[in-house]
């Protein structure tokens, strides 16, 4: 709205600058703020140096995912990177939106893709967008950070009349052609009255095209005021065609034969898919209301903002697919997403022992088994043992061995009888490792 301010991303540490935390000038520590400052950390850990083989791409997120300038940037960045390493492969890690950025670059620059890309991890991609989350967006606005620490940012409000100018934001609302498996809705109380004039109550529910109209009208009269003057603000369909042309364009995204590409996303999270305003008691009567009224969420399991079956939809030939409980920014955070990063990448000493599904691995190391009949009595023993190398705890005070005992009887007809005790000892160990013992003894009696 300022024709006489420029948006200039930092390029400060190799551009490490403008991803490492939201407000590098912050005074108190937040996990809210951070992004990929640990996963800097851990990275140099592995061996990688700034400005030589760790370089960061900072861009202005409110705009298309496909904008020309930030292609260039892009291309230019990884020219640079390719040049300086002397002729070898890049990694890419992207998250969120920057998994859209990056799918559009690699269908519009597709030949410099290929040439200088060797691996592409996409965490946490909405790759069908995150219309759960958008609707309340264009409605009611969002927060980059929950609890108290929001009040050192922008408001609420403010970001809602900010993002309906964004381009990002519509291309996150999903390809309106996309094929849900459950399809997410914009959810309405409205009061209609039949051919008697008798007014009721009832739910509408609108798929993604459908809800173009009821935004549409909600913003029709939204305005925003700068500097005295109130500018109209309402939902823009230019930039809807905008961002269903990008859909186009990741839609027909092709993954290059000599690239390998690999999904994390998140879980175990209530991740908005559907949106619901009004109630039974109290309906939307005017619909440029909606704005303040308060979103309900049909949820899914997701990261907290991009559902699963949004992140999972990347329609590439991924190298692995996998779920990582965790919330849609902190999951930047998780040591799982480290191991797995590292494990693909070959970073550092390579770990044997590591299953990136499930975050460790069990090795037997001992089985028996004793079973045998005598005068209508048959008793059966089993012995197994494993060892289970998982990442290293925080606390490793707890030297006790953990016991866990359980025994259970059952009397049948004719007097027969059986019963049956199991004890699973665990003793603790160092650098992650925990050696299982299971004992198991079942004893039946056939009176008959």
């Amino acid at each position: 709205m300022d024709p006489n301010s420029t948006i200039i991303v930092p390029e400060d540490r190799h551009g490490l600058h403008a991803i490492d935390i939201l407000d590098p000038d912050l005074m108190f520590g937040s996990d809210s703020v951070y992004y990929f400052h640990d996963m800097i950390v851990e990275m140099r850990k592995w061996g990688f140096e700034e400005g030589k083989t760790l370089f960061g791409f900072g861009y202005d997120f409110r705009q298309s995912n496909r904008l020309k300038e930030t292609m260039d940037r892009l291309a230019a960045k990884l020219e640079s990177i390719y040049n300086a390493a002397g002729g070898k492969k890049i990694n890419i890690i992207t998250h969120s939106m920057g998994g859209l950025l990056v799918k559009c670059f690699m269908c519009l620059q597709s030949d410099i893709f290929e040439k200088y890309v060797k691996n592409w991890v996409a965490i946490c991609a909405p790759f069908q967008g995150a219309p759960g989350t958008i609707y309340s967006t264009f409605l009611n606005g969002m927060s980059f950070v929950e609890g108290w620490e929001q009040n050192f940012y922008i408001s609420k409000w403010s970001m809602h009349q900010l993002l309906i100018e964004c381009p990002s934001i519509y291309e996150l609302m999903g390809c309106p052609n996309s094929h849900w498996q459950h399809i997410p809705v914009l959810e309405l109380w409205r009061e209609r009255r039949d051919s008697d004039g008798k007014s009721h109550i009832v739910l509408e529910s609108y798929p993604p095209c459908d809800s173009i109209e009821v935004l549409k009208q909600a913003l029709l009269n939204n305005t925003v005021n700068y500097n005295g003057v109130d500018l109209p603000l309402p939902f823009n369909l230019e930039i809807l065609k905008w961002a269903n042309k990008t859909w186009e364009i990741l839609s027909s995204a092709k993954l290059p034969s000599q690239v390998k590409f690999y999904n994390i996303y998140g879980t175990s999270l209530d991740t908005p898919h559907s949106v619901c305003f009004g109630s039974g008691d109290k309906p939307v009567t005017d619909l440029q209301q909606l704005c303040y009224f308060q979103a309900k969420y049909v949820c899914v399991d997701g990261d907290g903002t991009v559902p699963i079956e949004s992140a999972k939809a990347d329609g590439l030939n991924a190298e692995a697919r996998v779920g990582v409980p965790g919330e849609h920014q902190r999951i930047l955070r998780e040591p799982h997403v480290f191991r797995l990063l590292k494990h693909w990448l070959k970073a550092g000493e390579p770990d044997p022992f590591y299953n990136p599904v499930n975050d460790y691995v069990i090795l037997p190391t001992a089985f028996e088994m004793e079973r045998h009949k005598e005068k209508g009595v048959e008793v059966a023993s089993l012995k197994e043992e494993w060892e289970i190398i998982s990442k290293v705890q925080d606390d490793q005070s707890c030297t006790a061995d953990k016991v866990c005992s359980i025994s259970v009887s059952q009397e049948g007809a004719n007097q027969s009888y059986s019963e049956a005790h199991a004890t699973v000892i665990v003793h603790p160990n160092n650098e992650g490792k925990q050696h299982v013992q299971l004992n198991a003894l079942a004893v039946s009696v056939d009176a008959s």
